[in-house]
């Protein structure tokens, strides 16, 4: 019996440190770091309409403009030195493009549309699918 008053007490102090943890870290952020954090959550799952532009910095001219429910990424592409491009194209379907970039071209993001997002929570998305990617479930007789 001590033993699990023991263990309670434990998890306990563990829960409280980390719940203070956790909100000297959200005190420590401004608004803008929750709103921007916020934003890129709600791209992350195509929920914001974005316009990305190329641009060749010598001729000045666009080259390529990509717009829609897009998730942009830089350092983790799966190319060195491109720019990875995933879009939303309709429920369950997706587009996946890469595009190069050199020392004479470059790019802007646009939002296109604002987004009420909280300045007081971040969001924290968690995917179900994304910690059991597949596992197959049978019931029957034994």
């Amino acid at each position: 019996m001590s033993d699990r008053k023991s263990n309670a007490k434990k998890k306990s102090i563990i829960t409280t440190v980390a719940l203070a943890g956790a909100l000297a870290l959200a005190g420590c952020t401004s608004d803008a770091d929750t709103a921007s954090y916020n934003l890129s959550r709600e791209a992350e799952q195509f929920n914001i309409e974005r316009r990305i532009t190329f641009i060749n910095g010598i001729t000045n001219e666009i080259m390529l403009t990509v717009e829609g429910y897009c998730s942009v990424e830089t350092a983790d592409s799966g190319l060195a030195g491109a720019l990875e491009v995933t879009c939303k194209q309709g429920p369950d379907q997706y587009t996946k493009d890469f595009l190069g970039l050199s020392d004479n071209v470059t790019y802007i993001t646009e939002q296109l549309e604002s987004k009420d997002v909280s300045l007081y929570h971040r969001k924290i998305i968690i995917k179900p699918e994304s910690i059991f990617p597949e596992f197959d479930l049978e019931a029957g007789e034994q």
